[in-house]
């Protein structure tokens, strides 16, 4: 799990810890600053040591943790739930939001051309049949 290393680039470790599933996808939410090193934006090479504070921004979520090991390989997750520790406000913040986020009805989305059931059903909704 830890290497021999005291330091590793910031978007490996993302990638390492699962917070972002490629590398790539990493270092664009590092670009937009969506990923803070100790209060700062920081550029996909920055290393990054245990003990550092990381505030990072997944959609509507918000992760603020605290590193607590370093690995550069991608393992399985209850491995990379190891390498950093999630503050207890930080949990509930998300708690909260997801049971937000499960109340809410999703939107309506078309999927492509009504259907013929469904263009009925329209039809009958504006000449209130």
């Amino acid at each position: 799990m830890a290497d021999d290393t005291d330091k590793l680039r910031i978007d490996k470790w993302l990638w390492a810890a699962r917070f972002y599933k490629t590398r790539s996808l990493a270092v664009a939410a590092l670009e937009s600053g969506k990923v803070l090193l100790n209060g700062t934006r920081v550029k996909p090479a920055k290393t990054v040591i245990a003990g550092d504070r990381l505030d990072i921004s997944i959609g509507s979520y918000q992760f603020l943790i605290e590193v607590l090991a370093l690995s550069d390989r991608r393992g399985p997750a209850p491995q990379a739930q190891k390498l950093y520790r999630e503050s207890e406000a930080s949990r509930e913040r998300r708690a909260v939001i997801a049971a937000r986020l499960k109340a809410d009805p999703p939107p309506f989305a078309f999927k492509g051309r009504p259907t013929k059931r469904d263009r009925r059903l329209i039809e009958q909704f504006k000449h209130g049949e």
